[in-house]
């Protein structure tokens, strides 16, 4: 077969990698550098898997098995039997809504293009979108399948998928969803056939699954930490209970990245007119936890004359996790937030950074002189870079995982 791919980020680059080992796969952006960098066989993302399958499968000779990135639309659509959108939805907090035109404008250029390709939904959207730009569009061929996986870690998630889902209950949804098993190398793949509007309320309530976790946890250590308990000895006795369990549990600043808050917010949005607690109580324990965890880190500066804090808070990157080079949203830049307006001085280390500034705060290059001028180095995540420093690091990992 060959199928298209609009958007080249961590979606669209591990779906397209996953199917161009038995398929051709063209992979469309708008930007040139990701372009030439894709078809040199360099990723332009931060995943060991991504980085390692991309110049094996790279071919781009037309109508062959495996993968070649274009800016052209024409070359992308042309003959696609599949369509897969992965364009980026940031959430709208004006209008309460995930921003959803670049996906219709992929469903315009592919109905001009080619009508009879079969387009799947890919990126993050409301409930109730794939029916209604069905409706729309006139066009009964787009489908929508909810993606789980993590940044940094996005191919090996689509390799060892946890299951797959198609929001059709068809023929050409059962091939799409064999396609998917086709190319993973796990064996046993749960696959659930649901209906469009179904298929988009799991993705939104996983994702608020899991942020429910990573707030519960958050609150967990925040009374330890606030009653002198050890976090880890009460997380290990918790989650010995099976219904519980040892995973998912390390401590945080917070959850963030490019799904967790924005989905939460969308569902928050969804219940507008629905009874509920919980969802607005997930929402502000991630807020009121960013506020805890600044305060901590401002407790352990050293004091001036009159008692105020004062010196320099060092920021060690500003990513979410370990493997990844992605920090939008990160919780950490919520913390870093709440320490300006206090008027303390807060500097960042973060190697992804090409500048000398990022909001206002200095961006230290060398970690040598990050480590020797701040007073504080605050880290969501402790690596051994620090290790030498711990004695000024303020950390919440206390399980070195995600």
């Amino acid at each position: 077969m060959k199928i298209a791919i609009a958007g080249t980020g961590y979606v669209g680059l591990s779906n397209g990698l996953l199917l161009a080992q038995n398929h051709e796969v063209v992979a469309l952006d708008i930007v040139p550098e990701k372009i030439a960098m894709l078809n040199e066989g360099l990723s332009p993302i931060e995943d060991s898997e991504i980085q390692e399958y991309l110049p094996r499968l790279l071919n781009q000779q037309k109508g062959a098995i495996g993968f070649h990135a274009t800016l052209d639309k024409d070359e992308a659509y042309r003959d696609a039997d599949y369509v897969i959108i992965a364009t980026p939805t940031d959430y709208d907090p004006e209008t309460n809504y995930f921003n959803t035109k670049s996906v219709e404008a992929v469903i315009t250029d592919v109905q001009n293009i080619n009508p009879k390709a079969v387009m799947i939904i890919k990126s993050t959207v409301p409930v109730g979108y794939t029916q209604s730009v069905r409706e729309k569009f006139g066009s009964e061929n787009i489908l929508f399948s909810p993606e789980f996986l993590r940044e940094g870690k996005a191919l090996y998630d689509n390799l060892y998928p946890s299951r797959i889902v198609v929001g059709e209950r068809s023929e050409r949804a059962q091939i799409f969803a064999e396609l998917l098993k086709e190319g993973a190398i796990k064996e046993e793949i749960p696959v659930l056939l649901t209906d469009s509007t179904e298929a988009e309320a799991i993705k939104l309530f996983a994702n608020t699954y899991l942020a429910m976790r990573v707030a519960y946890f958050n609150e967990l250590d925040s009374y330890c930490e606030t009653h002198g308990l050890d976090t880890r000895q009460v997380i290990e006795g918790v989650g010995l209970d099976p219904r519980i369990g040892m995973h998912y549990n390390n401590p945080s600043f917070g959850y963030g990245g490019y799904c967790l808050p924005k989905d939460t917010k969308q569902l928050l949005a969804n219940y507008a007119e629905v009874p509920s607690n919980m969802i607005r109580a997930i929402v502000d324990a991630n807020r009121t936890r960013k506020d805890f965890i600044a305060d901590r880190i401002i407790a352990r500066l050293p004091k001036d004359t009159h008692g105020y804090p004062t010196g320099i808070i060092g920021i060690y990157r500003l990513v979410m996790k370990q493997g990844s080079d992605n920090f939008r949203s990160s919780a950490i830049q919520g913390v870093m937030k709440r320490l300006k307006a206090k008027g303390i001085e807060v500097i960042v280390y973060e190697p992804a950074l090409d500048v000398d500034e990022f909001f206002h705060s200095r961006v230290i290059q060398d970690l040598n002189e990050f480590k020797k001028i701040s007073d504080v180095i605050v880290a969501n995540r402790m690596t051994d870079e620090i290790r030498d420093v711990e004695e000024k690091v303020y950390t919440r990992d206390l399980f070195n995982s995600d």
